[in-house]
């Protein structure tokens, strides 16, 4: 039964939908799939245009909204908006170290969660349009990063459900291995972490510092997780978003406190630190994250850890030559290390799930070129040119291989424009669609 509630400016419906585990199997297993329904007060009546919103991640489920503001506002100025929880996320049928025990030993939980990346997302999203709009009522898509990925999936699968398509730092690359973006990675983070000691170049020494400590005393964190040296490194997650430098800055402020025998890194920084690195919350980007890089056309052997496979090609991440050296300590960015199931209690439980997805070969392919190349769906794209987490250039080369996208290249905001802009990036894009630019 639907649950609807009234918020400030909105108006909001929750629905639960049964959908196969395997879409190939529709007779098979059943899982839940939860999505908010959104729309403006006063106009639930209305019959508006739907607008599904694809999250970020992979496993990352859909803001939680408290009343219409940011890019949601905007949104809801034209449409009925569907914030989807991704399968395993959020109110959806989890998948975390809690629920994944109930399905067996290790290499069962990695076969049942090689159902949830983009093509079953996907395959999902087909299923409820047809319930909620009807068979023959098409709706508009917003992918915001991991989500644009999931909607170059679904034009390659289902663009007959699609009107058109809006995407915010998410083109990936069709032909791009998990090798390949990190190879490109590295030296996008170590241009982030340039500009951050530039702007404070002051946390070259505290760094450094805090570095140096850790590499001979790994500190326990609130969670029972353990900051070594590189976990300390994995902040750098924060210089991809717009704000993430100055977060970074004032979180190394607090790093010390004086204690009984001398100086020691603060229950507040050491906090501050789990909030950040811990993935307690989103468990599946970190189990999920190399995955969803994987086509068999592209790359037929597995994924292997490539984050720390290719990582030995740019020493300068080494934190312990950097300490030797006198250099500044580099911190990482959107990378996902085995360490990280030593280190996570979180992600302990499922170390060996991790390994087993990160071994596995053949990956279905993800993105039909031959249908992307003659696509009718009118996609409207921000690229950020200094993007950490996806690579500008990569995204460019897509649009030139997908036919009917058009690019609004930027560098006045981050990889989070979407989120943090106030709405300005959709309304760029929605004005784009609507020929006013």
């Amino acid at each position: 039964m639907s649950t609807t509630s009234r918020l400030p400016g909105i108006v909001t419906t929750d629905h639960v939908f049964r959908v196969p585990l395997d879409h190939r199997r529709p007779e098979g297993e059943r899982i839940e799939v939860y999505a908010r329904e959104v729309v403006a007060a006063g106009r639930e009546d209305e019959d508006l245009p739907w607008l599904l919103f694809l999250q970020g991640g992979p496993g990352g489920k859909a803001g939680r909204p408290l009343g219409r503001d940011g890019w949601l506002g905007r949104a809801l100025d034209g449409y009925r908006v569907l914030l989807l929880d991704q399968r395993g996320t959020g109110r959806s049928t989890p998948a975390n170290r809690q629920t994944l025990a109930g399905r067996g030993d290790a290499q069962q939980q990695a076969e049942y969660l090689t159902h949830f990346r983009a093509d079953s997302i996907v395959r999902d999203a087909e299923r409820i349009r047809r319930l909620l709009l009807g068979e023959d009522t098409k709706w508009s898509l917003l992918g915001q990063s991991y989500g644009g990925f999931c909607t170059l999936t679904y034009l390659s699968q289902a663009p007959e459900g699609v009107r058109e398509a809006f995407v915010t730092g998410g083109l990936a690359g069709l032909r791009t291995s998990a090798d390949d973006v990190y190879r490109t990675a590295y030296p996008r983070v170590a241009d982030k972490n340039a500009a951050h000691y530039r702007r404070y170049p002051g946390d070259v020494e505290a760094v450094r510092r805090i570095a140096a400590h850790l590499a001979g005393r790994p500190a326990p964190l609130p969670d029972g997780g353990m900051l070594t040296v590189q976990a300390f490194q994995g902040l750098g997650m924060l210089l991809g978003g717009g704000s993430g430098s100055g977060t970074l800055h004032y979180l190394l402020e607090e790093a010390w406190v004086e204690g009984v025998d001398g100086p020691e890194l603060s229950d507040t920084f050491l906090a501050g630190v789990q909030a950040q690195l811990s993935f307690a919350s989103g468990p599946l980007y970190a189990v999920m994250h190399e995955s969803i890089y994987g086509q068999r056309s592209v790359d037929g052997g597995c994924t292997g850890w490539a984050a720390e496979r290719v990582r030995k090609e740019f020493p300068e991440f080494d934190a312990e030559q950097a300490l030797a050296s006198e250099q500044p300590v580099l911190f990482t960015g959107e990378m996902i290390y085995p360490w990280l199931f030593e280190t996570d209690p979180a992600l302990r439980p499922l170390r060996e799930t991790a390994h087993l997805l990160a071994d596995r070969t053949d990956w279905p392919d993800l993105y039909d070129l031959d249908k992307l190349a003659a696509n009718e769906v009118p996609v409207y794209a921000a690229v950020y040119q200094d993007d950490m987490y996806v690579d500008a250039a990569d995204s460019l080369a897509t649009a030139r291989a997908v036919r009917n996208v058009r690019t609004w290249v930027t560098n006045e905001w981050e990889h989070d424009g979407l989120r943090v802009s106030g709405g300005a990036v959709l309304d760029r894009l929605i004005r784009m669609a609507r020929g006013e630019l």
